[in-house]
């Protein structure tokens, strides 16, 4: 299918690696230009290198937090005026909900609410100008179902999809869509870092932790970040003009929910 995105610019945070990486190359296959974010520089150059030789399409990087308004600033400078926008960044750490105080709140609204409303606000203006724009924010599954040792990414990642549930609608208009997508468990390093603290926790080796988490999920596996590139792609193409506000579950059926 031709997404009819070809020759446009993205602004695609994280995307060194894992879904945000997924994200990138779908989106460069598609014939997008990119500016990839990450605070790794030699990860993120590889990366990028990877995709330029791929896909032929124009890379620049910015090796920076973007949870900070610093790297906001940076990566802003160097997307210019993006027609899309992905957002992601990584979860705060689990725990259970005596371990965090008003720090780890503030750290989590940051990076996974307040981090992704500043780039939007930065990059809507000059979407809505034009007539056209796509937004994609990577959440989680958890903003359907809380996941009890995810707490601080439970509160943090529903409050943006809050802000996105209204905003969404006042800017869909001018041809611009914002939606989530909400990854449940996938091949990342991310779900290995899950696994791991199960695997401490209950003294079980790290491949049955992850057979474990698998058994749970009805697919009977992660997903791939390539999977999940490709329908952030498809959200950001001519095609999904009339997806607005939307949480679409990536998650091998694991949330048990009718709608």
């Amino acid at each position: 299918m031709d997404l009819g995105i070809k020759g446009k610019r993205a602004l695609v945070c994280a995307s060194s690696k894992g879904l945000g990486l997924g994200c990138a190359e779908a989106l460069a296959e598609a014939g997008v230009n990119l500016v990839m974010n990450a605070r790794g520089a030699e990860a993120l150059e590889a990366a990028a290198a990877d995709i330029r030789a791929r896909f032929g399409v124009e890379v620049t990087t910015v090796a920076a937090d973007v949870t900070t308004p610093e790297g906001q600033a940076e990566v802003l400078a160097a997307a210019g005026e993006p027609d899309i926008l992905v957002t992601n960044a990584g979860g705060p750490p689990p725990g259970l909900w005596s371990d965090w105080d008003r720090d780890d709140f503030i750290a989590a609204l940051d990076a996974n609410m307040l981090t992704p409303i500043a780039l939007m606000k930065a990059c809507l203006p000059a979407m809505m100008e034009r007539g056209w724009g796509r937004i994609v924010n990577i959440t989680s599954q958890s903003v359907k179902a809380p996941i009890a040792v995810l707490g601080l990414s439970n509160a943090a990642r529903t409050g943006l999809t809050g802000y996105v549930a209204g905003t969404s609608r006042q800017v869909a208009a001018s041809g611009v869509t914002i939606n989530n997508l909400l990854p449940g468990i996938h091949a990342t390093d991310r779900a290995k870092s899950l696994d791991e603290g199960v695997s401490r926790t209950q003294s079980v080796s790290l491949e049955d932790a992850r057979a474990q988490r698998e058994a749970s999920i009805p697919a009977h596996r992660y997903g791939t970040a390539e999977e999940f590139g490709q329908t952030c792609a498809f959200l950001c193409s001519r095609h999904a003009g009339f997806i607005v506000g939307q949480n679409i579950l990536l998650d091998g059926g694991a949330t048990n929910a009718t709608i």
